[in-house]
């Protein structure tokens, strides 16, 4: 039996909801064989909620595509798009990326809260990290780079860090962002459209012609990008953006292989993190957390950084042309075990997160 319209808008607002309840930062709604499965995201783990019929599937990735702008029509490549909605009476961005697979469809969602932000003095499980990204804002122009895997917590961090420095230097910051996660009054946030021609590039040479004091670029993915990050560093801004590596040092090898050269690298580069978002132990509950226990779900959270500047950058970048150079910074391993040590991180996090042939 087929649903009409209105009982699929209203299945597509329960699963919202359900996902917004639990504190979900996605949901998976991934065709089989014979039926849909719709699961959510809790921490790193994947929880089934329900099963759905193969044709009601269809008309529930169409709604979500109709509602986000996307071609309902196309159904062979695949398409990304966002909205905002109202879920429990608070505003949540939600991020679509739609992928074709061998048996039909699949969606996953972003679920971006608009009104929950972590406070900055809890950007960090140690507090000594919070106080070395503030002083980081206090330089007049360089590049700082986020590294971490999708899903690490680099976007939440900038925004906090940007929020931060808006209303604490009074500076004027510009982002460029694919897409715009959270709306921000105190920064000046541009979305990237590549049919209308706004590309991280065309978009990064505007900015600097909008004097800009700082610019955050959501992601350095191409060598152009690279290039303009790099020029508008040395032209007196201070730019901070994202990178997909493994460590910090990772960052600085990527931005050699993007065509910058080392000594644009030595003038501009001022710090470069690593991030990972860890479970944390519960104090309440042995193991596993019951579902009704408060603590669960993304609170539950906290973020640890691998910190490389002065020094110890410098000592990477030396290592990076080949000289033989040693460099003493705590690594996320480091970090991590830190974390176990202290009781703060369980001790399933450092398998799943540091990935190390060394003994130990």
């Amino acid at each position: 039996m087929v649903l009409p319209i209105s009982e699929i808008e209203i299945l597509a607002n329960r699963i919202i909801s359900d996902a917004a309840r639990n504190q979900a930062t996605d949901i998976h709604i991934t065709p089989r064989k014979n039926d849909t499965l719709v699961q959510i995201r809790l921490t790193n783990k994947l929880i089934p909620r329900l099963t759905l019929p193969k044709e009601e599937c269809n008309r529930l990735i169409s709604h979500f595509k109709f509602t986000a702008n996307m071609d309902i029509g196309e159904r062979r490549r695949p398409q990304s798009g966002s909205i905002f909605c109202d879920v429990n009476g608070k505003l949540m961005g939600l991020r679509l990326s739609t992928l074709p697979s061998n048996n039909n469809e699949s969606l996953v969602i972003r679920l971006l809260p608009q009104q929950e932000q972590i406070p900055f003095h809890q950007l960090s499980l140690f507090p000594t990290m919070t106080r070395k990204l503030l002083a980081l804002l206090k330089h007049a122009h360089g590049l700082i780079i986020f590294t971490g895997p999708t899903g690490s917590g680099k976007t939440t961090t900038l925004y906090s860090l940007l929020n931060e420095t808006a209303h604490l230097f009074h500076r004027n910051v510009i982002t460029l962002e694919d897409p715009i996660e959270k709306s921000y009054d105190s920064v000046l946030q541009v979305q990237v459209n590549e049919k209308a021609g706004v590309t991280y590039a065309t978009g990064l040479k505007a900015i600097l012609r909008h004097d800009p004091d700082i610019i955050m670029v959501g992601e350095i993915r191409d060598a152009e990008t690279a290039k303009i990050a790099v020029r508008a560093a040395l032209t007196g801004h201070l730019v901070l953006s994202t990178m997909h590596t493994r460590d910090a040092k990772g960052a600085v090898f990527r931005l050699h292989e993007f065509g910058i050269n080392w000594l644009e690298v030595e003038q501009t580069l001022i710090a470069v993190t690593a991030q990972r978002l860890v479970e944390l132990t519960c104090p309440y509950c042995k193991g596993e957390c019951p579902p009704h226990c408060y603590s669960s779900g993304r609170w539950k959270r906290a973020s640890v950084f691998e910190f490389l500047s002065g020094r110890n950058l410098s000592a990477t970048m030396k290592s990076a042309k080949g000289e033989q150079i040693q460099t003493n910074y705590l690594t996320l391993k480091h970090i991590i075990r830190k974390g176990i040590a202290l009781g703060y991180i369980k001790e399933a996090e450092y398998e799943r997160l540091v990935y190390d042939n060394e003994e130990t």
